[in-house]
């Protein structure tokens, strides 16, 4: 019930349907109510909101405290017994009936598993995704991530799948009985830095210690305060993205999946 609400709530409060739907219905009732002065206020008021949430930095401001609260781990050389990677980064059904892996703007998770399977060849992989849409995909995000592997370098067989999880927070559950790590493994976890604070949050909560190995960064860093788009839709985009994983953090917080509203390293 929790998964269905959040993505129905979602498509409702995403600023870039939320504001173009302020402006729609500024126009209805200016034209079919009496309440003139307020409806043209208000289409106006989220036309101009559009275009400064688009064009401004308002995307980065939201953005940089999730990507840079996570940084990346100094690694040293030492061991890596284990390496968990976030679905999210692959299209599934498009890899699937393409034939070929095909990768989205998340796709530095699986270019990640790629170069961390390479880089300590004794590690254990674990990849864990199903789907995360409403209306469930046909093929499931690990199972195609298992099949392309050969694409990454990486042998199929070496790769464990948890092909279930629709959310975050059962990602952490399920990956959570399939292993059982010893007290001094060193697990790295692999996510998109804007995602990374939830994720260990919920790994953490499940009872999984991990290592945060952070991807997929939208931004530069601090330098990106002032920084504007060029396009409205880029940094609607961002904004989209970064709006929805605070409310992501917010919600789990509510139910208890993290321990904390945004856990630090």
């Amino acid at each position: 019930m929790f998964y269905y609400l959040s993505k129905i709530v979602w498509f409702f409060t995403t600023p870039s349907n939320l504001l173009p739907s302020l402006v729609l219905l500024g126009l209805l009732l200016h034209f079919f109510t009496r309440y003139r002065r307020f409806s043209l206020t208000l289409a106006i008021v989220a036309t101009l909101l559009i275009f400064f949430c688009g064009l401004s930095p308002v995307a980065n401001w939201v953005m940089l405290p999730l990507e840079q609260r996570f940084p990346s781990p100094q690694l040293e050389d030492k061991p890596i017994d284990g390496i968990i990677v976030l679905g999210g980064g692959v299209m599934a059904d498009e890899t699937m009936m393409r034939r070929q892996l095909v990768i989205n703007e998340a796709g530095e998770r699986i270019i990640a598993l790629g170069d961390l399977a390479r880089r300590y060849p004794s590690a254990r992989i674990l990849f864990t995704g199903g789907g995360g849409t409403l209306i469930r995909d046909g093929y499931a995000e690990a199972d195609a991530v298992r099949a392309y592997a050969a694409t990454l370098g990486v042998d199929p067989e070496r790769i464990e799948i948890e092909s279930v999880s629709r959310t975050t927070w059962e990602n952490a559950i399920l990956t959570s009985r399939m292993i059982t790590p010893e007290a001094n493994e060193r697990w790295l976890l692999v996510t998109s830095a804007w995602h990374m604070p939830r994720a260990v949050g919920s790994f953490r909560s499940a009872g999984l210690a991990v290592i945060a190995y952070p991807v997929d960064f939208r931004t530069r860093g601090p330098q990106d305060v002032t920084r504007t788009f060029a396009f409205v839709s880029e940094g609607l985009r961002r904004l989209d993205t970064a709006t929805k994983e605070w409310f992501g953090l917010i919600a789990y917080r509510l139910a208890g999946y993290t321990p904390e509203l945004l856990p630090a390293p």
